[in-house]
């Protein structure tokens, strides 16, 4: 599966309600696994962004529903990142011509 580097920012929704982010989280990564993907590693951060995600995807349209719909919920706004692997990134550079 291709992988993705999820990044979160709480909405003023979400930061009112900051208390509940880790039961949130929890939710997440269960509904992550029924839409097909995973959640690897979930991180609060410190900075520009609240959390950064990595997860595991089926494709693109996959990944990107399903932040759609935590965007929905109004508690974060995302940024999804494609990440690549060495494998897949030697790959990548054996078409660069």
């Amino acid at each position: 599966m291709a992988m993705y580097v999820t990044l979160y920012r709480f909405t003023e929704q979400g930061a009112k309600t900051v208390a509940d982010t880790v039961s949130r989280a929890r939710q997440a990564i269960a509904a992550a696994e029924k839409a097909g993907g995973k959640i690897i590693s979930l991180l609060w951060t410190q900075g520009r962004f609240d959390l950064v995600g990595i997860g595991e995807w089926p494709s693109d349209e996959a990944a990107t529903a399903f932040n759609i719909g935590l965007g929905r919920m109004g508690f974060v706004h995302t940024e999804t990142l494609r990440g690549f692997n060495a494998e897949e990134m030697e790959k990548i550079l054996k078409k660069v011509q």
